[in-house]
């Protein structure tokens, strides 16, 4: 099976809300008056995003999901994406189910494929998104990194910490029960970008990121770009990683069960989460939850933006803790 016959069998669809798609040098978005467009790109890669093992169904999901994850941060609404994919070799029994999660995710959120590149080579993909941002009164209703505000709330979307979970019983390093396994490699494997509450919360929160590389380091960045510090409650966050209420862990050995300290690492410092992190006033906080409602995902407060820099983390006893928590680095 050659290149073209590759596209052709796999990703080749007609055009709908794209003037021109898959088939010719370049594909054309024409944007809706009064909206901006959202871009994004990610890039995963074989050994360093996922494992050689994954389920190429999974995989396809997966690779888009990350990038509706950008836009669900930046409260844009997905429209379309190219992907540029090196294989080592054209593999048919790879390709259908990995273009079938693929392409089952981008139906699901209305956003069609109309372009890329397929090469030879070590397995690759790289997917480009696009998404639309309302512009009401000349201001962009996009949410941004850079908008925390002194006083502001600061929630996490659903749950953090379960595909951290995963990765280290993967690498040997835990012994899980397997129910609980089940349940954090299903996170990991398949994340839920939260496109529906990114967005709702336009016009409600003040800034906004997704967590890739870990909660606090994600934090980190909407604290930098805003000029501002945070204190941050560890004894709320422990709580946001869904494995640690599994009753598979009901009566397990004092050696496979985990300390507080260990559940906080994976939730801080985990990342493949692929929730939101965002900050919004106080006064908001019925918007926020009516937000949460309505997209029907669960935000939990975890925090306050404060104007002395830096990141406080206090725990349960009200008390300042010193240790770090360092999140990932593609280059590290």
């Amino acid at each position: 099976m050659g290149e073209f016959d590759l596209i052709e069998r796999f990703f080749k669809r007609p055009a709908r809300s794209a003037v021109l798609g898959v088939g010719d040098d370049c594909a054309l978005l024409q944007p809706r008056p009064g909206t901006q467009l959202a871009i994004s790109s990610d890039m995963l890669v074989e050994g360093r995003h996922f494992l050689s093992t994954v389920d190429p169904f999974k995989l396809g999901h997966k690779a888009l999901a990350v990038n509706l994850s950008d836009l669900a941060a930046c409260g844009a609404k997905p429209l379309a994406f190219t992907l540029a994919l090196a294989l080592p070799r054209a593999d048919e029994a790879w390709l259908e189910p990995f273009s079938r999660g693929l392409l089952a995710l981008a139906d699901a959120h209305g956003c069609e494929l109309i372009g890329g590149d397929t090469t030879q080579g070590p397995l690759n993909i790289c997917i480009t998104v696009f998404g639309e941002v309302p512009v009401v009164a000349g201001r962009s209703q996009a949410l941004l990194r850079s908008g925390a505000q002194v006083g502001d709330d600061i929630y996490v979307s659903g749950s953090v910490g379960d595909a951290r979970l995963a990765l280290e019983v993967f690498r040997g390093t835990l012994q899980v029960p397997a129910a609980v396994f089940a349940q954090a490699r299903a996170r990991m494997e398949q994340p839920t970008p939260r496109v529906a509450l990114g967005q709702t919360l336009r016009g409600v929160a003040n800034a906004a990121i997704d967590v890739s590389d870990g909660l606090l380091g994600d934090l980190g960045h909407i604290l930098s770009q805003s000029g501002v510090g945070a204190r941050f409650e560890t004894s709320l966050a422990i709580n946001l990683i869904a494995c640690r209420s599994n009753p598979a862990w009901s009566g397990c050995q004092s050696d496979r069960c985990l300390s507080d300290e260990h559940w906080l690492e994976l939730v801080l410092a985990g990342g493949d989460d692929y929730e939101l992190v965002f900050t919004a006033s106080a006064s908001a906080r019925a918007a926020v939850l009516e937000a949460a409602r309505s997209s029907q995902t669960a935000v939990t407060r975890v925090g306050l933006i404060e104007a002395a820099p830096g990141l406080r983390l206090i725990d349960g006893a009200g008390q300042l803790m010193h240790r770090r928590y360092p999140s990932f680095d593609h280059f590290a």
